[in-house]
């Protein structure tokens, strides 16, 4: 699965500066830069290079700085890695390749030599503002089938902490959970029901979500 790739990209793009997180905006990788702005690197993760693989690509270069590819390299040597004509499709596109060996090596195929062009603003910015509202790295980059760890997810998980332990007003909520009016109010997943004006507790929906993603200490956990 790309989920296997994950972890070898996310330490390679980590050492070169980047913090790094995984399915933020659709894309498999986000790494951000110390810098304001930040610089903005977008991976998508393949089991093998293909012509997919660079679709997408093509598609977050609106959103990014650079823009990279990684695969799994063929054992013989026989894979699109190998392919002159894939590597310098990929290097006028300024899409960068990372090959990753059966070790979890990760290896530079093609730089990512050509600034991508920023030509999505309000794209970029929805992926930036997800990206640093997220507590850790709670997705793996490839995971596809599985409710994704989402900051808004973290943030309504942190009032159903809240309201473990009994129905509450929602300025005490407000405590540890800023937002928690909008969250209670809008109740996106079930979780939460009105008991009176200003006063929420939980549904069987809401506790059921603490046991699949317990919290520590009212934190939102980081499992996906």
């Amino acid at each position: 699965m790309e989920t296997s790739l994950y972890l070898p990209v996310k330490s390679f793009l980590e050492t070169a500066g980047y913090v790094v997180k995984g399915e933020v905006g659709g894309c498999d990788l986000v790494g951000l830069s110390d810098g304001d702005p930040p610089v903005v690197v977008i991976c998508e993760l393949k089991l093998s290079f293909n012509l997919e693989l660079i679709l997408q690509a093509v598609d977050r270069a609106a959103l990014a700085d650079e823009v990279w590819i990684a695969a799994k390299v063929s054992a013989k040597g026989r894979g699109r890695e190998a392919d002159k004509r894939y590597r310098d499709l990929c290097r006028r596109l300024g899409i960068g390749m990372l090959g990753i060996s059966d070790r979890g090596e990760v290896s530079i195929l093609v730089g990512s030599v050509t600034p991508m062009p920023r030509t999505n603003p309000k794209r970029r910015s929805r992926i930036l503002r997800e990206h640093q509202k997220r507590r850790g790295d709670p997705a793996l980059g490839g995971s596809t089938r599985v409710p994704l760890m989402t900051a808004y997810r973290q943030q309504a998980l942190g009032c159903a902490a809240a309201l473990a332990c009994g129905p509450l007003r929602v300025r005490d909520v407000k405590t540890t959970m800023p937002d928690a009016g909008k969250l209670l109010l809008s109740n996106v997943y079930g979780w939460f029901e009105r008991h009176e004006r200003g006063v929420y507790g939980l549904t069987d929906a809401g506790r059921e979500a603490l046991q699949r993603w317990p919290q520590t200490d009212g934190m939102p956990g980081e499992g996906p």
